[in-house]
């Protein structure tokens, strides 16, 4: 059933991509208003639901694999800090190719751009499912495959973002990226369970679960090859590096974009952590299966698809930016109860919460970096944005670190902490800019 309405979205999809260019200049004129339901006006223009159903299969696989790395990581070395490195090789990747990747997305064909991106995580997944099945895998190919898993998340993240506001214009900019993050939020309902019930039947296996995921992503690579070029506007000839030193200083020049930016990295950096120790929680401590550990991220991926029908039609209104330090503080709030989750079942019901807080502060962040940037920036701007992925991956191994001398409940506590304290002094900031732009 499920697939039969997938394929069938799929075919509207393509067919409406015959009339794309008609459809694509008119969009930035389209208000919300115009087309009935605020929460879903920009799945009416046909070249953004083409790309929405690309990313949703696109999350299918990157949510599969999410679990999956944590999981073989732990397999193989049964250790706090293995967790770790598996992230920091992913955070690497995305540290160093993010800032290329905005460059990129200011200077070249959008479309291309992911294609290739969405192509190599897909051969990346297949090998190492491959390795898994056949029994060879080791812990030194896991760290290979999230390296260059996290090197094209980084090159094709920024254009992803700014893909969004070609195709509906920024008028509904907050709208499309809210239904963006819901799209990866439906997914994380069962993607990561399934992954999970996968990996723990005998005749499939974490390898085989990687064979589906890679799968996802192929579809989701052919998808994306339906879309229009998106052509940069006025693309820059000047050197790549002069351009990724150009957006650092555009960044710089403008107060409330730098605050949100560094608020944004320190909050996904610390306290987004907390789902790469669920496998050494559930499986180490709790003493239960995989399959817990999918369960468990769908419970925040409940909390998420609820907010994002909320956040979608407010992300463009009034409002907008004390719901995102509400949702920040909740987030910083929530990791703190999490580490103190006495049982499984607490712990379901608390990150439900989380889910629902996380997804909300990095739906907002996304939209608000968007719509107080000029659109010659978008890509580095997104960039920059990117980076909180990369510094979650890089500080996952020295909070492994920190969680084998200390323990891993007491670190989980004081990384909520430090995101509490982050988003009250970015919303003590923003009180302030609110205040003297009334005046």
């Amino acid at each position: 059933m499920v697939l039969r309405i997938s394929i069938a979205n799929r075919r509207s999809c393509w067919g409406a991509w015959a009339n794309s260019e008609r459809y694509f200049a008119h969009v930035t004129t389209t208000r919300p208003e115009e087309n009935g339901s605020a929460t879903f006006s920009s799945l009416r223009v046909p070249t953004f639901r083409l790309f929405w159903w690309s990313g949703v299969y696109s999350y299918l696989g990157v949510q599969m694999q999410f679990l999956l790395r944590g999981l073989l990581a732990w397999d193989l070395t049964e250790r706090e800090s293995g967790l770790g490195i598996v992230y920091l090789a992913f955070g690497v990747g995305l540290l160093v190719f993010t800032p290329i990747g905005g460059v990129l997305a200011d200077r070249w064909a959008k479309r291309s751009l992911l294609v290739f991106g969405q192509g190599v995580i897909a051969v990346a997944a297949a090998g190492m499912g491959l390795a898994a099945v056949s029994g060879n895998a080791r812990f030194w190919m896991l760290m290979v495959a999230s390296l260059v898993q996290g090197a094209m998340f980084g090159l094709i993240g920024p254009a992803r973002v700014s893909t969004s506001a070609d195709l509906v214009g920024r008028e509904q900019l907050g709208n499309a990226i809210s239904l963006t993050s819901m799209s990866m939020s439906l997914t994380r309902l069962f993607a990561p369970a399934a992954a999970g019930v996968l990996a723990g039947v005998a005749t499939i296996g974490i390898g085989g679960a990687y064979l589906v995921a890679s799968l996802f992503s192929v579809v989701s690579t052919l998808l994306t090859a339906r879309l229009p070029r998106l052509e940069p506007t006025n693309p820059s000839r000047r050197n790549p590096l002069d351009e990724i030193l150009d957006g650092l200083r555009y960044v710089r020049s403008k107060p409330e974009l730098r605050r949100l930016i560094l608020t944004t990295i320190v909050a996904i950096m610390i306290g987004f952590n907390y789902v790469a120790f669920l496998p050494a929680l559930v499986e180490g401590q709790l003493g239960l299966s995989e399959s817990h550990v999918g369960f468990l991220t769908t419970a925040s991926a409940l909390g998420a698809v609820l907010i994002t029908a909320f956040v979608a039609s407010r992300a463009d209104g009034p409002g907008a930016e004390k719901l995102l330090v509400f949702c920040g503080i909740a987030f910083g709030i929530g990791v703190v109860l999490f580490g103190l989750a006495p049982n499984y079942l607490s712990a379901l019901l608390i990150v439900v919460v989380l889910g629902f807080a996380t997804n909300g502060f990095m739906v907002l962040t996304s939209s608000r970096s968007m719509v107080i940037s000029e659109d010659s920036h978008h890509g580095r701007v997104q960039s920059l944005m990117q980076l909180a992925w990369a510094g979650f991956g890089i500080a996952a191994a020295p909070l492994g670190a920190v969680a084998e001398v200390i323990g891993l409940r007491p670190t989980i506590v004081v990384m909520g902490v430090i995101t509490f304290f982050v988003v009250v002094l970015y919303g003590i900031s923003l009180s302030g800019v609110l205040v003297r732009t009334t005046k």
